[in-house]
């Protein structure tokens, strides 16, 4: 195997393993992406008469072919292709000879898999969206079924308020439509092509066509000075992380509540059978552990956040091999997102609320009592929560 940095002298397998780490495993998600990046690139090259046409449309055909063969499971990234880069290629030039040794010209593998990262993340948002507005409607569908159903609102742990299963969803929903906002407003950083900076220094002598590529590829914009490409590594990386975590932590949040509803002492909802599991010494138990886990999601989610601005945060401009290392995170982020979005849409369209579970306790009306007193009496407000503070205090 022949990779794409190979000069010929002999490359430790301890060291193979080590430095290609994960990539092999990682990269299959960016085979399609890396070979629109390719084709992009490719064309660019023939525009610019830096290879011929009948170059550019071998490696267009070759590429999509090995895009199909990788689907239909003919071949994968192994470790000694140590990446979706030397998988690519090194099978291309096999296919189609010459003209795929043409390829690399003007570019380096810092702004190829940079590109293909930058698509991959604007579909991966784009999907993510998607699989909110899922969850919302599974949140509108639950108060369309049961909103009627009053709930106690509670601080401090303590019932405080009235307030009813439309208004708990609503909060919710809210939540979510400003993770779906947060997730949108994270693709500014992934929406700039890097395509042509090369190794972070352009291509000196080589008169690529950047903005050829930005608009093949959809990009919003091509990614200038060169040297700002290397630099912004880790940003649209860490900005979708961080939308991740917050969207994550609102999941979490319903699913607390959720498991406290579904207390034996509470018992407000109930859960479809197909959700719960059981215990493995407790007959009786049925338990709602997807609702721990995903109450749990955040603190992971989080992680793989810190992760990524830790990998960044010291390092010196240019690029450095350590900015390998936000593949894992950032892909195990996405993973728990998408995983955690689906499943508690899915136990949402399972729940029920108990109406007859349900006690508000009387100390819950005290405001809107001493908000009658105002509007009937004209007395303050002041006035008005110490009257109905004495009266809570007799009782």
């Amino acid at each position: 195997m022949t990779r794409l940095w190979d000069k010929g002298l002999p490359l430790s397998e301890r060291v193979l393993r080590y430095t290609a780490g994960e990539d092999h495993r990682l990269d299959a998600r960016l085979v399609p992406y890396d070979v629109r990046g390719s084709i992009a690139h490719a064309e660019m090259l023939a525009a610019t008469g830096l290879i011929s046409d009948a170059d550019a449309s071998a490696i267009r055909d070759g590429l999509k072919d090995l895009e199909a063969s990788f689907e239909a499971g003919d071949w994968s990234i192994t470790l000694q292709d140590e990446d979706v880069h030397t998988a690519l290629e090194t099978r291309l030039t096999r296919a189609i000879g010459d003209a795929g040794a043409r390829l690399h010209l003007g570019r380096s593998r810092n702004d190829q898999v940079l590109t293909a990262l930058r698509l991959y993340l604007l579909d991966a948002a784009d999907d993510l969206v998607t699989r909110v507005d899922g969850l919302r409607e599974s949140v509108a569908r639950l108060a369309d079924r049961q909103g009627d159903i009053p709930l106690p609102g509670y601080t401090h742990m303590q019932q405080a308020m009235p307030s009813s299963v439309a208004l708990w969803c609503g909060g919710f929903d809210e939540a979510f439509a400003d993770a779906r906002d947060g997730i949108g407003s994270a693709k500014r950083r992934m929406d700039k092509n890097p395509l042509g900076s090369a190794a972070g220094y352009g291509t000196p002598g080589l008169p690529l066509d950047r903005e050829m590529t930005t608009a093949s590829l959809g990009f919003a914009a091509t990614q200038t000075p060169v040297t700002a490409a290397q630099l912004s590594r880790g940003k649209a990386e860490s900005g979708l992380l961080f939308e991740i975590t917050l969207l994550l932590q609102d999941v979490g949040r319903m699913a607390a509540d959720l498991l406290i509803f579904y207390m034996q002492e509470f018992g407000y909802v109930a859960l479809a059978a197909d959700v719960t599991t059981g215990s493995s010494i407790m007959p009786q138990k049925r338990n709602p552990d997807v609702l721990e886990l995903l109450r749990g999601a955040s603190a992971t989610a989080q992680g793989c956040l810190d992760e990524s601005l830790m990998i960044t945060a010291k390092l010196p401009s240019g690029y450095h091999r350590d900015l390998q290392r936000l593949k894992s995170p950032l892909f195990r982020g996405i993973d728990l997102a998408v995983d955690s979005v689906d499943i508690l849409a899915h136990v949402l369209d399972g729940i029920a609320f108990v109406p007859g579970r349900v006690r508000l306790d009387d100390g819950v009306y005290a405001t809107e009592e001493a908000y009658r007193l105002v509007r009937e009496e004209g007395i303050p407000f002041r006035e008005a929560y110490r009257q109905v503070a004495k009266r809570y205090a007799a009782r």
